[in-house]
């Protein structure tokens, strides 16, 4: 008996849940102005509600290390320098300027007249187009080239984007988005 009643009981409890309204997303979400948030997202842990590049891009693959920096350079702008490894020995490494564009960024690589790239973050990854122009061969060594690059995102952190390392055209580390 006990256990028909409990029964029920946790039926009516269910049943009851049906006659609910929908949510209405009136409900305060995220509070912005927390400390936990706040430091989450100086931490890069969370993304900041602002759609910037800022950060780190990074992935590891059978041929070396490709990653990419992006740190604020003023009011809508940003630079960045990125490294693409084609083996042990070939590698491409660039640095240049940022600004908005629609709903993707125009990266302007220093240096080369005539040489930059619509790009695009999507699902945290942001994605340089299939080809470049080409004065964009310079770039790059041999017939190594940028184009098509793919990097995922490790960190929306301006702190992060400055510490990363990178290794310059003579193998030494740096940290090219640093002060």
């Amino acid at each position: 008996m006990r256990r028909a009643s409990a029964a029920l009981a946790l039926a009516a409890l269910v049943l009851g849940g049906c006659d609910r309204p929908a949510p209405t997303g009136t409900g305060k979400g995220v509070d912005a102005d927390s400390p936990l948030e706040l430091t989450a997202r100086e931490r890069g842990v969370v993304r900041s509600e602002a759609a910037t590049p800022v950060g780190v891009f990074e992935r590891t693959h059978d041929l070396g290390r490709d990653a990419m920096c992006v740190v604020p350079d003023g009011a809508g702008k940003w630079r960045f320098a990125v490294t693409a490894a084609f083996g042990p020995t070939l590698s491409c490494t660039a640095n240049g300027a940022m600004v908005r564009e629609g709903d993707g960024w125009r990266m302007r690589f220093a240096g080369i007249d005539g040489c930059d790239a619509l790009v695009h973050e999507e699902d945290d990854e942001l994605r340089l187009p299939g080809s470049l122009p080409p004065q964009c061969a310079r770039l790059c060594p041999d017939r190594a080239s940028l184009s098509g690059l793919r990097l995922p995102r490790a960190s929306w952190s301006a702190t992060d984007a400055g510490g990363l390392r990178m290794a310059d055209r003579q193998g030494n580390m740096q940290r090219p988005c640093g002060g």
